[in-house]
């Protein structure tokens, strides 16, 4: 098993590509710490601890505190899976909102890089760790009126690139999964691929002809968490069916 007895912790775990890969990675025997805003309720936590057992759901929300109780209950981190998702809001550059731009920013470039920051003391120490952004395909070729959001991903995919010259030495690597075209609640919910009409117009748009499936996008991700991604670092593996 690729991961056997490697510890991951997932952040935003019930979004975008949280359940894929804590999928994956308990069938290949990772120990999988999940952090997500609503398990400040025990009831959250116990509907996703039930949903993929031998998972442990954090009930820690806030960084620092989350990162300190994985540390202290298993005493190290192996991998860090920065999941995050922000609406991909269609904003032309005369109705874009700064606000949201400012938004989007916190939680695809801020909010990943302070989790970074605080996973990475533990890691150096041991001299070991892997970090992989869940990000975006879509800054690879740009959308139109599509500015805000394909930024703020573009900011997230610049920090992999900088902080992988910036960790190497200490025998951390820092990559990212460039996604589109996935099936995930955020981006792909089941209205949306309830549509035939639309559904047709997308997969055109797509050379492999069809949306990636969840389990996919988690095996990527757990790919770039393994052994055998030990010499890949500083890179934004584009998953998108060949989109990008």
């Amino acid at each position: 098993m690729l991961l056997k007895d490697r510890v991951i912790l997932i952040t935003n775990v019930e979004k975008f590509a949280g359940h894929g890969t804590t999928r994956v990675a308990l069938a290949q025997g990772a120990t999988v710490l999940a952090h997500d805003p609503s398990f400040e309720t025990p009831s959250a936590r116990h509907k996703y601890e039930s949903q993929f057992p031998g998972a442990h759901a954090l009930s820690a929300v806030e960084p620092a505190t989350m990162v300190e109780l994985a540390l202290k209950r298993h005493g190290h981190i192996d991998a860090l899976v920065n999941n995050d998702a922000y609406p991909a809001l269609r904003a032309p550059l005369g109705e874009a909102r700064i606000e949201d731009f400012r938004d989007a920013l916190e939680i695809m470039a801020v909010a990943p890089f302070r989790m970074t920051q605080l996973v990475a003391p533990s890691m150096r120490k041991r001299k070991s760790g892997r970090i992989v952004f869940v990000s975006s395909a879509a800054p690879l070729r740009g959308i139109a009126n599509y500015a805000p959001y394909v930024s703020a991903r573009a900011a997230g995919n610049g920090l992999v690139s900088s902080l992988a010259k910036e960790l190497g030495r200490d025998g951390i690597t820092v990559n990212a999964v460039g996604s589109n075209y996935v099936e995930n609640p955020d981006y792909f919910p089941p209205a949306l691929l309830a549509n035939r009409e639309a559904m047709a117009k997308m997969t055109a748009q797509i050379p492999l002809g069809r949306l990636g499936k969840s389990e996919e996008l988690g095996a990527t991700v757990c790919f770039l968490c393994s052994d055998g991604a030990g010499f890949i670092t500083g890179h934004v593996l584009p998953h998108a069916g060949g989109w990008a």
